[in-house]
């Protein structure tokens, strides 16, 4: 589940909450849809249980200020400011930009390894 928790954003795109809003449709509706299908389509429970929902959020977030720190030039204090700050017992991951193609490779031989049909 947690491989797959933006995989509607695969099949639609990930578009920024002020577009979703001017679709004109419950476009969150839609994308809990497409994730019911896929994990349907993977043998994994239709719906996420909201404990795994809120971790899956909590460490989106984490993964947001590691993004904005060590990918996209922000200082730590407006960082801290604008995402939610790692605690300090948390040991910072150092990111490696990759190309498209490797992060999809990365992406498929750890879904391979979790995911036998």
């Amino acid at each position: 589940m947690a491989l797959l928790h933006d995989s509607p954003e695969y099949v639609v795109g990930d578009l920024i909450s002020p577009f979703k809003a001017a679709v004109g449709i419950n476009y969150k509706s839609l994308e809990e849809r497409l994730q019911a299908a896929i994990h349907l389509r993977f043998g994994l429970p239709a719906q996420i249980p909201t404990s795994l929902k809120t971790l899956f959020k909590k460490a989106d977030h984490l993964s947001a200020y590691f993004e904005a720190t060590q990918l996209a030039g922000f200082d730590e204090t407006e960082a801290r400011r604008l995402f939610v700050a790692p605690p300090k017992s948390l040991k910072h991951p150092r990111l490696n930009p990759l190309s498209t193609a490797e992060a999809q490779n990365q992406f498929l031989e750890r879904f391979h390894r979790l995911y036998a049909p």
